[in-house]
């Protein structure tokens, strides 16, 4: 399935919209996790762990959009928005990643 975050796609028809399409990740942060974050932080380096949580939500999420689409009889999605959340009490220690876009049927694909 073609994922686009443009809202039209140059050379080809749009012949059908299906509407908004979206899909949600919410991952839970490790105590160890944490930790060891918050010492990369202070030293300067990245966080190897949130990078990898973060990618694999929006893996996740990219994925139930894509679901829903084809659901819907789309064979692709455009005007594609990642939003990301931290969710949860005071700091927040949850991710939420969330994909939401058009469900379209375009010519020729």
């Amino acid at each position: 399935m073609l994922v686009l975050t443009t809202n039209t796609m140059e050379g080809k028809k749009i012949l059908k919209y299906y509407g908004l399409v979206s899909g949600e990740a919410i991952m839970g942060a490790n105590i160890f996790k944490d930790i060891f974050a918050g010492i990369r932080d202070i030293v300067g380096g990245r966080s190897a762990a949130y990078e990898k949580e973060l990618r694999a939500a929006k893996e996740i999420a990219i994925s139930e959009m894509i679901d829903q689409a084809r659901s819907l009889g789309a064979n692709a999605v455009i005007g594609v928005d990642l939003d990301y959340e931290t969710i949860g009490g005071g700091g927040g220690n949850m991710l939420m990643v969330s994909a939401s876009g058009t469900g379209v049927q375009v010519e020729g694909l």
